[in-house]
């Protein structure tokens, strides 16, 4: 496997980046936490660039690339929840228009005749309350349904630009049509992927403020980051950063090539990101005293994305485990 970017990801990365800086930037972000604005503009701006079209397994580095840059800039769409876990389960090849959700648990599927029955509810669903489709997991197989037979419930959760639902069924009649061939356990790998380098970016967006503010901030004379203690916690930010990255699209790779080490993989991206942002969110937080936790600081906008990325989908204890589950049945 090949661990460098070759031109063309890296000029995407270079177009995802410079698409962010102006159509994504801290102003609408705090327009869409303080007066409501709706990002459907920059979903609109996702699509028109193709990046819905990036649904294929074999684009996994490329989606990768494209997480992560959103992660740094906390995007306020639903791309995250559509990519990595809607599209992954209905297995579209092609350009995905319209948002969508997964619902992994809570749920369950009775059949009605010709077609099914699905009551329960689900917790914690990323843009449960905005997707236009669902895709539902069940012991009877994966549905796709249409949001407007459910019921949806935004929650309050610490990320203001991040939307978490609880979704209720309520004796929802779908087609047979509607249940969809799905590789449930490689879906739920491409979520993992998607989160942990959504978090990286977000971690990365932490480090880079951080660097801005010490190399500007003065004290007895001189630049903060001057300061051997300083520069030690910023080289250990960088260092962790580097490490969930590195690991992050190991795990994109491994997806993308349907190597059998992809379960292994996700999990390490996915436990790698949580202790990353463990440290990055400290020390992030300290260098920047208390201007860090003021709301006119967007520092807290990536501080906020990385924590919610920590606990999306299994923290990194959990992720750790099962690496641990994995390494003994392989090799003891």
């Amino acid at each position: 496997m090949l661990f460098e970017f070759d031109s063309d990801q890296r000029l995407l990365r270079e177009i995802v980046r410079d698409v962010t800086a102006k159509e994504c930037a801290p102003p609408l972000i705090r327009d869409v936490v303080d007066k409501g604005v709706d990002p459907a503009a920059l979903w609109q701006t996702y699509v028109g660039l193709g990046w819905t079209e990036l649904a294929d397994p074999a684009a996994a580095v490329e989606l990768g690339i494209v997480f992560e840059e959103l992660g740094r800039a906390t995007d306020p769409t639903p791309f995250l929840a559509t990519m990595s876990q809607f599209a992954p389960l209905v297995a579209a090849a092609g350009r995905v228009d319209r948002p969508g959700a997964a619902v992994y648990s809570g749920v369950s599927a009775a059949h009605d005749g010709a077609g099914w029955r699905l009551h329960g509810t689900a917790r914690h669903v990323l843009d449960g309350d905005r997707a236009a489709r669902l895709a539902v997991v069940t012991d009877a197989g994966v549905f796709v349904v249409d949001t407007g037979a459910v019921s949806a419930r935004r929650i309050p959760v610490f990320d203001p630009v991040l939307h978490v639902a609880d979704v209720t069924f309520d004796d929802v009649a779908v087609a047979a049509s509607d249940r969809v061939d799905a590789d449930v356990a490689r879906a739920h790998q491409c979520a993992l992927t998607g989160m942990a380098l959504t978090t990286v970016g977000a971690c990365r967006r932490i480090l880079d403020l951080v660097l801005e503010h010490v190399r500007g901030r003065d004290q007895f004379g001189v630049p903060i980051g001057s300061f051997q203690a300083v520069q030690h916690k910023a080289a250990d930010m960088h260092v962790a950063i580097e490490r969930a990255r590195a690991l992050g699209f190991f795990a994109a790779l491994c997806l993308a090539a349907d190597d059998p080490r992809r379960r292994l993989a996700a999990s390490m991206a996915k436990a790698a990101a949580g202790e990353c942002q463990s440290l990055v969110f400290k020390h992030g937080v300290q260098l920047f005293g208390a201007m860090g936790f003021t709301w006119e600081n967007d520092l807290q906008f990536a501080l906020k994305r990385a924590k919610a990325g920590e606990l999306l989908l299994g923290g990194a204890a959990e992720h750790r485990a099962i690496v641990a589950e994995e390494y003994r049945a392989t090799h003891l």
